[in-house]
């Protein structure tokens, strides 16, 4: 017998999601029988998603299950689950980014805070990585503001632009900057040997040079998802990392228990180019290029969370991205992505090193927007 649950299908940034209110999962404590209905809700495991919600896309099968904080100094508490398509898992292991745009305005419009006009500025507390977010939302009359004129790549049209602030977002995972204590590690994977650096800002990311791995660095989606061989040695690279970092004891399984914790992106030096959507950007206008990774398969734009550990390690003298990064001492680091650019802000103390290294804040400007609400069904 099927039984259903009040969903909102929100768009944040260039992902969409399902949101939840905790309230609305007495089972929320019982974590098998929560992602078996997650699961049955977006209808993984399954390529196409076809009995449930879930868009057949790495970001479009992504939830979040939010409430008010009882936390001291905070207004919002929010959960981030990476829904996988392919298998029965929900990767509990990291933040959302994008997503994380959307926590205020759906908080806001399901009456969880009191909305103060013109700007509503919340505190959140994600409980994946235990970290602070200040979100700064457009109000109009009691609601969330939704319409304006920013736009970002990646989505079309604009939006009223909603600005979130992750605080003290190093070592969300790991407990430091520089999980390994270096800006430079070899990884060998025992049919290749890389460089990198792995850096945990907001999530922890596995950076590494474009050419290393025979690579350009502005190929686009339809050109790497569709070539085996290649994602087969990235995501090698990527397991032997979750290893070395301690996400888990042999990267033989880190695809199967953790196949979204620690990302991995590779970066080149700033050149002109087209992007998927037809828009020509000039190497003027970046800082850096960069594709990341996202559940074993390019990500069409670039992960938030991401974009922000990018930015981070384009500041820390060293790394990979700061040895191909354009003026690592702007005041923002601009990333070119499939669909265009996203811009980061970077606050930190320039003058510390190694285990003492610690960045203050990243900022990023997203959109959002509430797309559907109504009862969702389920069968378990």
């Amino acid at each position: 017998m099927q039984d259903k649950i009040y969903t909102v299908i929100m768009r944040g940034g260039t992902s969409k999601g399902l949101f939840f209110k905790k309230e609305d999962m007495p089972f929320f404590s019982d974590k098998e029988k929560r992602d078996r209905i997650i699961l049955s809700l977006f209808g993984s495991p399954d390529p196409m998603q076809i009995d449930g919600l879930g868009g057949s896309h790495s970001v479009t099968s992504k939830m979040m299950i939010v409430e008010p904080s009882n936390r001291s100094g905070f207004d919002v508490g929010y959960t981030f689950g990476q829904v996988a398509i392919d298998k029965p898992l929900i990767d509990y292991g990291g933040n959302c980014g994008n997503l994380t745009s959307a926590i205020g305005v759906f908080a806001i419009d399901e009456g969880m805070v009191k909305a103060e006009e013109p700007i509503t500025i919340l505190n959140l507390y994600n409980t994946n990585t235990k970290k602070k977010i200040i979100a700064e939302i457009p109000v109009e009359n009691g609601k969330a503001n939704v319409e304006g004129d920013y736009a970002i790549d990646g989505v079309p049209g604009t939006g009223a632009k909603i600005v979130t602030r992750f605080v003290d977002p190093g070592g969300s995972f790991t407990g430091s900057v520089l999980p390994t204590g270096n800006v430079i590690d070899e990884i060998n994977t025992g049919l290749e040997t890389v460089k990198c650096s792995i850096i945990d800002v907001t999530n922890p990311v596995v950076f590494i040079r474009a050419e290393d791995i025979g690579l350009l660095g502005d190929e686009l989606p339809s050109q790497l998802n569709t070539n085996k061989q290649m994602l087969a040695k990235i995501e090698r690279i990527r397991s032997a990392a979750a290893e070395i970092i301690g996400i888990v004891n042999d990267r033989r399984i880190a695809t199967d228990i953790s196949p979204g914790i620690p990302k991995i992106a590779f970066v080149a030096k700033s050149k002109n180019y087209i992007t998927s959507l037809g828009k020509e950007v000039t190497k003027e206008e970046i800082n850096l290029v960069a594709r990341i990774m996202s559940m074993q398969k390019m990500h069409p734009a670039y992960a938030v969370t991401g974009a922000m550990c990018t930015a981070a390690a384009a500041k820390i003298k060293g790394t990979v991205v700061h040895s191909v990064v354009s003026d690592p001492n702007s005041e923002k680091i601009v990333i070119r992505h499939p669909k265009g650019r996203i811009e980061i802000g970077v606050k930190m103390d320039s003058n510390l090193e190694g285990k003492d290294l610690r960045v203050n804040e990243v900022i990023v400007d997203r959109t959002a927007r509430r797309l559907m609400e109504g009862y969702a069904y389920y069968i378990i």
